[in-house]
């Protein structure tokens, strides 16, 4: 399978010339709007590490399954019909223990990895307001 991300009109020809190289039959989805940013995953990433730096008390994987967990699904929840019902009917009656677990490797259930940028924004203003309640100081993301 090949997902590819149009932000340019050289992205454009790219795909074309990719398509052009495949044999039919072929299924090919578009979707409108981008998905987060490299920059917004890279920040949330670095949030996690410092955090786990400065409490000493998780690893950045705990503190990232925490958030996913916490702030992430109920994102989610709210903007897709299809996650919030396969969420609620397979894991959301789970212990809070097992529900952590999930969210990290190996099992890693994808829940920032759907988030458009919009959801991804307010997924990290979430993540920024918690870790700097607790004192954690983060990196400042720069403004485009």
């Amino acid at each position: 399978m090949t997902v590819q991300t149009i932000r340019t009109e050289n992205d454009k020809y790219n795909l074309y010339d990719l398509m052009n190289d495949m044999k039919p039959p072929l299924t090919v989805t578009i979707k409108e709007g981008i998905d987060r940013s490299l920059e917004q995953n890279r920040l949330q990433q670095k949030w996690h590490t410092e955090a786990a730096q400065q409490l000493k008390d998780e690893s950045a994987e705990d503190k990232r399954a925490y958030c996913k967990l916490v702030y992430g699904v109920p994102i989610r929840r709210e903007n897709d019909e299809v996650f919030k019902d396969i969420y609620d009917k397979t894991i959301r009656s789970l212990e809070y223990e097992q529900k952590l677990e999930i969210m990290k490797v190996p099992i890693d259930l994808p829940v920032t990895r759907d988030m458009k940028v919009k959801e991804m924004k307010e997924y990290l203003d979430k993540i920024y307001q918690f870790y700097t309640g607790l004192g954690v100081k983060l990196t400042e993301p720069q403004e485009k």
